[in-house]
């Protein structure tokens, strides 16, 4: 019997590739079994190189708001590779990106453009400390803010999901200089200052976690946050690499009425290409070199083909009723999953914050790393397989998001909910 494609890839990648992926939740460890490898995508679908046909609810780990291959995109793209992909010199797309986000974020008054959501995080961290010469940042356990050394203690996404939250390879003296608080819990953050009341240059937060599954900040939290820090001349970081543009044009801090002192932004500002950017107050980012003493530098940063999909991108977002929609075709989505685990009589609380969800396999609720630890994982793993048997692309462990597109129709989401209602029938 021949192997499928997929198989056969993958036990190839096996001898060149660590673990045959570029990135570990990608290898399928968590929920087992062999990853598919996509060949092609075209709106809310995927198909692998096998031919098989999924409904995808990662869209490339959140980017991909308005689907794969959006017409306005890839016209962008081809126009610039045109003209030349790269040349570490200024172009003028780069200009109107950073007017673009300046514009849609009250709290940004100069950014930055990275190439990464780590490079985009590492960075405002560098600069918070440069800013207030302080050496301490307070994290968030479950949160993850990429792979920079002093990001990797009690980190969220593929990090929790293997199970090794805190990295090898990151010294103890630099890690030291990384205090963790509890997500949601505000007393945590509180005890930290007290104990370093000199010591902390800012918090880092994603203001709606989205790499422990979606869990939404509990009233009060994201305010005394703000309070905190404005009291003791800490710096606060929103990493916005997620909701940022995805939960509304002006991102989390727009929809809780947040200004955070730097902001952190990824893949979505570049139309899903390698793009981040880091950004904040004027007195902040003049630290940034040439300006100031914190140096930073990226050949590719600002790179035409990112800039030029990034800026189609935002052009589609301004259109009337996008996030209207976006918001209804979730809720339609999360309505009618939860009528399906309720008529299974299968435990589960469904988080959610605008087109960002998660199903954790747990009666609720679900609001700290605590809670979302506790979630019933064998049964997401068997969940998992039966969608993607189905034809239903999801998250490839129960500590991640899901995401809803503008490419999703009402009738792809009454489709996955028929078949989340036999999935959850055939596993129990």
């Amino acid at each position: 019997m021949q192997l499928p494609k997929s198989e056969k890839l993958f036990a190839q990648a096996q001898q060149y590739i660590p673990g045959g992926v570029n990135s570990p939740v990608r290898s399928f460890r968590s929920v087992g079994g062999t990853p598919p490898f996509i060949a092609r995508g075209q709106g809310c679908r995927v198909w692998d190189v096998d031919g098989h046909e999924y409904i995808d609810y990662l869209g490339s780990w959140g980017p991909l708001v308005l689907g794969h291959a959006h017409p306005a995109v890839v016209a962008a793209l081809q126009k610039a590779a045109a003209d030349g992909t790269s040349f570490g010199a200024p172009v003028e797309q780069e200009v109107e990106l950073a007017r673009r986000i300046c514009q849609a974020l009250p709290s940004v008054e100069q950014v930055r453009l990275v190439n990464s959501g780590t490079e985009a995080c590492m960075s405002a961290i560098r600069l918070a400390r440069a800013f207030t010469k302080r050496n301490k940042i307070i994290k968030f356990s479950g949160c993850y803010h990429g792979h920079a050394d002093g990001l990797l203690v009690k980190a969220g996404s593929g990090a929790l999901t293997h199970g090794v939250p805190t990295s090898a390879g990151v010294p103890a003296s630099y890690a030291s200089e990384t205090l963790v608080a509890d997500y949601n819990d505000l007393p945590s953050v509180e005890r930290l200052f007290a104990a370093h009341p000199r010591d902390i240059a800012g918090i880092i937060v994603e203001p709606v976690a989205g790499n422990m599954g979606v869990v939404p900040p509990v009233e009060g939290f994201l305010p005394a946050l703000r309070r905190l820090t404005s009291q003791h001349g800490a710096l606060l970081i929103f990493d916005e690499v997620i909701t940022g543009f995805r939960l509304g044009y002006g991102g989390a801090q727009g929809l809780f009425n947040i200004k955070p002192d730097i902001t952190c932004l990824g893949k979505i500002i570049g139309g899903g290409l390698p793009v981040g950017a880091y950004g904040g107050r004027a007195d902040i980012m003049q630290q940034v070199a040439p300006l100031g003493p914190m140096y930073q530098a990226g050949t590719l940063s600002g790179n035409p083909l990112a800039v030029s999909a990034g800026l189609a991108c935002l052009t589609e977002l301004q259109r009337p009723g996008i996030y209207q929609r976006l918001e209804s075709l979730a809720q339609r989505l999360a309505v009618g999953l939860n009528r399906a685990f309720a008529e299974a009589e299968v435990p589960c609380t469904l988080n959610r914050a605008g087109s960002m969800l998660t199903g954790f396999f747990h009666p609720g609720p679900v609001q700290t790393l605590a809670q979302v630890e506790a979630s019933d994982v064998a049964r997401y793993n068997r969940y998992f397989h039966a969608m993607l048997e189905r034809g239903v692309y999801l998250a490839p462990s129960q500590f991640e998001a899901g995401f809803v597109s503008l490419a999703h129709t009402e009738a792809d989401i009454d489709r996955t909910v028929a078949l989340a209602a036999a999935a959850l029938q055939a596993v129990g």
